[in-house]
């Protein structure tokens, strides 16, 4: 009766059942700033009260000063955009469906990176796509690995950048690389860089994906990341590339993007506004996590069973332990012993054993008291 785009089996696994049935005293896997104390002005909703929201005037690519703001934004990386070549959805998630819909027929293929974030096996069986892993090297700073000649039927490589959970940095050379074997095969590029506003290590700063002329290229952003508004559901894809081919890819665009109409007025009309007024926000979310990170490698440093591979950017980190430790099992132990939350390494494909991913965004003294716990679990176990 129902499609197998969706699982069959949708029952919880042993962790979320463990979480339903116990209070979780320090969550590290918390993703939601909202929720993490982070100080948010208190005037920063007004912008979506705008008499102008009252009048729907629906443009499928997105309305053009939020276009336009968007591509003014992207100074701060010291590139120009042109607002023409962006398309407003309203998530990455819907950013990553219209992408599928566009260079995948079903039972076509897309590269993604492990580890990575999970949901992209999920959006991209949603749209009848295969999503197929390539190896991040981790004896190469998580550098990306694909294969000379990609499978058949591949469409498209994502990139992440910086990774969710591993914090590396697509470097420059890699990019190339990534350019050059997408251009050999005739797919494009993805490059999701929800998270490039936070720079993990002081005074580095990734280049940006979206002015990147060599082969077509997507590039992907939000304010859910970006300024810390999961709430207010607005994201957006730059095209990049050849212009024939960012000019017929645009067009196809706002065909899917005509079908859907998905993201909200008032939120378009605001833009302009929030990337100014929600920079503070941005602010100090950055500063959190490099406060929780400092603080994490200070606490690892005494026991040496434990090593936290210094991440570039992003919410995450990863601890690295003796594989002989089960992931899943010091998982629940924390979770029924100590009521600390963390997420398992294969939850992200990481290759092998030994991995533990936290979030960086808790409220200082929860984080240090969760990793505390963490850390002696760990240590009682070597």
């Amino acid at each position: 009766m129902f499609s197998a785009r969706v699982p069959g089996d949708l029952r919880p696994n042993a962790i979320a059942r463990v979480r339903r049935e116990g209070e979780v005293s320090f969550d590290l896997t918390v993703s939601n700033p909202t929720q993490c104390g982070i100080a948010y002005p208190g005037t920063l909703m007004a912008p979506l009260a705008r008499p102008a929201a009252l009048a729907y005037r629906p443009e499928a690519l997105g309305n053009e000063g939020a276009r336009r703001a968007i591509a003014a934004d992207y100074r701060r990386h010291g590139v120009e955009v042109d607002q023409r070549r962006i398309v407003i959805t309203s998530s990455s998630s819907e950013s990553y469906a219209f992408l599928f819909k566009l260079l995948c027929d079903p039972g076509d293929a897309v590269m993604i990176p492990a580890p990575s974030y999970p949901l992209f096996e999920h959006l991209a069986a949603l749209d009848g796509v295969r999503a197929l892993p390539y190896r991040l090297d981790p004896g190469d700073g998580w550098r990306p690995s694909l294969p000379g000649d990609l499978p058949e039927r591949t469409r498209a490589v994502i990139a992440v950048h910086p990774n969710n959970p591993t914090g590396s940095y697509v470097e420059p050379s890699a990019a190339t690389s990534l350019a050059l074997a997408c251009m050999r095969n005739g797919t494009a590029l993805i490059a999701d860089e929800v998270f490039l506003d936070y720079p993990l290590v002081r005074a580095v700063a990734a280049p940006t994906f979206a002015v990147r002329g060599d082969v077509l290229t997507f590039t992907l952003g939000g304010v859910s990341k970006s300024l810390g508004l999961p709430q207010l559901k607005l994201s957006w894809i730059v095209v990049s590339g050849p212009d024939e081919a960012v000019e017929e890819a645009l067009r196809r665009l706002e065909f899917i993007a005509d079908n859907y109409l998905s993201v909200g007025t008032p939120v378009q009309l605001a833009l302009p506004l929030l990337l100014i007024e929600a920079a503070p926000v941005r602010d100090a979310i950055l500063d959190r996590c490099r406060r929780n990170l400092g603080a994490l490698r200070a606490a690892a440093s005494s026991v040496p069973a434990v090593s936290v591979p210094a991440p570039q950017g992003g919410w995450s980190a990863v601890l690295r332990f003796p594989s002989t430790i089960g992931e899943e099992a010091l998982a629940l132990e924390l979770l029924q012993q100590d009521g600390v939350a963390v997420h398992p390494g294969y939850f992200f494909d990481f290759p092998g054993d030994g991995y533990v991913v936290v979030s960086l965004l808790p409220e200082p003294g929860a984080f240090a008291e969760g990793t505390r716990l963490l850390l002696r679990r760990i240590a009682s176990k070597v």
